[in-house]
């Protein structure tokens, strides 16, 4: 196999997002891109990544394969990235993966492969009745908001309007959007609410990144998935366990 990007920050962007979440990861490669599904080590997140082929200049794979990998390690080499590098992926005969960054200097680092047992994960099969479209920026702030105050939050959504609410011992955050801050789509006509923790969120946000849009889905005391696309080029959505509380 060999992949080449002429443009190394999605790439570079992606796995910083995904280490956060994922220590190692065994990422698909088909022809129509590369794939990852994956859990975060305390069962309450899932990551699904996709990088279609058409993202790369040079996209050569023979055969379905399949690379598992340390996050961490591989970031840390594609932070070494500049914005103007050529970035090459290979698998070598001594079963490593090298990383060619090529700019005024043409740089190679070797990574190891490695053996995950993990079983295969499988993608939930979810029913979302409400929709929220806005700004990553927004949604960004709106959690920047109440992580100030608590440390989980509360989306709230009726046919008008869509609501980013946090409560600690003594202090409360709302943040209130409609009409051109978020747009709603909603199935039902009552309010629906759930409530998640800030911690993960923070890390899923930072997606944010990489799309100007994201797209909410949620149910009343039910997972959340968070949607970011390149169109024709990348997917990243998250989901993540409802807060339930003990009281």
């Amino acid at each position: 196999m060999k992949l080449v990007l002429a443009d190394p920050t999605m790439l570079k962007d992606s796995i910083a997002v995904l280490s956060e979440l994922v220590n190692e990861a065994r990422f698909k490669l088909t022809r129509d891109g590369v794939e990852l599904v994956a859990m975060d080590p305390a069962n309450v997140a899932m990551v699904i990544f996709k990088l279609l082929s058409s993202s790369f200049t040079e996209y050569d794979i023979d055969k379905d394969q399949e690379m598992a990998i340390n996050l961490a390690s591989l970031k840390q080499v594609l932070k070494r990235s500049n914005a103007s590098d050529i970035i090459s992926l290979e698998v070598g005969s001594d079963n490593k993966l090298q990383i060619q960054l090529k700019g005024s200097t043409t740089r190679t680092f070797s990574l190891p492969l490695i053996e995950l047992e993990e079983r295969e994960q499988r993608i939930p099969n979810l029913t979302f009745p409400v929709t929220v479209t806005m700004k990553s920026s927004v949604l960004n702030d709106a959690i920047s908001d109440a992580d100030v105050v608590a440390e989980s939050v509360t989306f709230a959504a009726e046919p008008e309007k869509f609501v980013i609410a946090a409560e600690g011992d003594l202090s409360k955050a709302q943040i209130e959007m409609k009409g051109d801050s978020a747009k709603i789509k909603s199935e039902t006509s009552a309010k629906v609410k759930s409530k998640y923790s800030i911690e993960y969120l923070k890390k899923m946000i930072s997606a944010g990144k990489l799309s100007d849009e994201v797209s909410i889905f949620f149910n009343q005391d039910y997972p959340l998935k968070l949607e970011y696309k390149v169109v024709d080029k990348l997917l990243m959505s998250f989901i993540l366990a409802p807060r339930v509380e003990n009281d």
